[in-house]
């Protein structure tokens, strides 16, 4: 017998109600009023199931924690070089926590709704970013440059307000990068688009900071280059290539610079770093022998919180590159064991959360901007304890400087901002998944960055 018919199929076609399609879920932030900015190929979908939309409460307690950290720090360090140059015991405190309160503005801002990272993911954006950056690069060379022990490396906007450009374009090659890798992620197995591209663009940022002999931000910007390119896929043989070439164009540039005396410096930095309480060392080592002198006045336990003594004018950058000297000496092995800690934990939080963006992108943004406040902190420390010659490498969050400290939070925003869409390796209930649950998030990370 033939199969009774239901009403709704002997209704005529055209009566027939359409079955309704179900909705995808598209990114948590599209309610953002700078949507328009956000290219149409990162507008990717969620599995229904999946959670998203909340902060990584962990990382930003983290960040909060060290900035408080670092600003208490920061007034010990620098009351008594306030003091000394007529400004008051106070100045540089308060200097920095105006600075500090524009940062947490900007990061905040950055990682709420209000904001989706995709926007500088906008090709406009991205490289408009990167060509001002490169503008301002050459820009320490004219006029409105800062000339210091024969090194231009600071734009002077008003009598109290000055910054580095280089700050500047390690995060705008950044954004360079993760776009260039994520729109040719397919390619990275290749010479022509996982190598050259990104050989070219470091060519010239790495140009511009020897020229303005800024040897350690030479060293941070191509660490942070070299680290994506292996990040983003590229193959190893290649990568080991890539490695060598700039060992050999870098080394190249660098001797050629030092036999006009650009880098004269530099052999005076590695003999007062091999013995630097040597008597023939005493000017040329005289920050690390007595940053060496506060580590080892602090002991296990430190001698309490504002009870240092090589911060009255004997470690002349108590409040910059040497500040992690301070904390050695009033909070000793302990304290100094706590920051590096804190470091280790933010650092580890941020590669998880790149680890679980939603996308290529995200992940190689987060990544580069962890990379970067990694390397700086261990290259920092690694100075102050004479473990390697001293090179001008500031602190994250502790060191004295506005702009730093500012472009620093910013960062830190948009890291947040891509864990506010990440997925995570937890249900609704916060209970750990079972296998299936596993596998389709899984899967959708592989859809998602497939389909990119």
């Amino acid at each position: 017998m033939p199969e009774k018919r239901t009403a709704a199929a002997k209704q005529p076609p055209s009566k027939r109600k359409k079955a309704k399609k179900e909705k995808p879920k598209w990114l948590p932030n599209n309610k953002s009023p700078l949507k328009f900015f956000i290219p149409k190929s990162s507008k990717t979908m969620y599995l229904n199931d999946v959670h998203i939309g909340e902060m990584d409460l962990p990382f930003l307690f983290l960040v909060i924690v060290l900035l408080v950290f670092g600003l208490v720090i920061m007034y010990s360090a620098s009351y008594a070089w306030g003091i000394h140059d007529g400004a008051g015991p106070y100045y540089y405190f308060i200097r920095q926590s105006q600075m500090a309160g524009i940062g947490l503005v900007m990061m905040m801002f950055l990682a709420s709704p209000l904001f989706d990272y995709h926007i500088m993911k906008n090709p406009l954006i991205t490289y408009g970013a990167f060509l001002l950056s490169l503008v301002l690069m050459v820009l320490v060379f004219t006029s409105l440059g800062i000339s210091e022990a024969d090194a231009n490396r600071w734009i002077r906007i008003t009598e109290n307000f000055r910054f580095q450009p280089s700050e500047i374009v390690k995060l705008t090659m950044v954004m360079v990068f993760a776009y260039m890798m994520s729109a040719n992620y397919k390619n990275m197995q290749t010479v022509k688009y996982g190598i050259i591209p990104y050989l070219m663009v470091m060519g010239v940022i790495l140009a511009l900071t020897l020229a303005q002999r800024h040897l350690s931000a030479t060293i941070i910007i191509a660490c942070i280059g070299l680290a994506l390119i292996f990040v983003g896929g590229a193959r190893l043989d290649h990568f080991i290539m890539l490695v060598l070439i700039m060992l050999v164009i870098g080394g190249a540039g660098f001797y050629m610079l030092y036999s006009i005396g650009k880098f004269d410096y530099v052999m005076e930095r590695i003999e007062g770093w091999l013995d630097p309480f040597a008597k023939e060392n005493r000017d040329l080592a005289w920050q690390t022998r007595n940053s060496l002198i506060a580590i080892g006045s602090g002991g296990v336990f430190g001698l309490g919180l504002g009870n240092s003594r090589q911060k009255f004018l004997y470690l002349p950058e108590s409040k910059n590159d040497f500040v992690f000297a301070i904390v050695c000496e009033e909070l000793g092995f302990v304290g100094a064991s706590l920051v590096i800690i804190l470091f280790l934990v933010l650092i580890f939080r941020g590669f998880a959360i790149a680890q679980n963006a939603p996308d290529k992108y995200g992940m190689l943004l987060a990544t580069g901007i962890m990379v970067q406040v990694g390397l700086q902190a261990l290259l920092n420390i690694a100075v102050v304890t004479n473990a390697i010659p001293n090179t001008g490498i500031s602190l994250p969050f502790f060191s004295y400087g506005g702009t730093a400290l500012i472009l620093q939070l910013a960062e830190m925003g948009v890291v947040l901002n891509i864990s506010r869409q990440s997925i995570p390796h937890k249900g609704k209930d916060d209970t750990p998944m079972d296998d299936r649950e596993l596998a389709e998030i899984h899967k959708a990370k592989q859809q998602l960055r497939k389909g990119e």
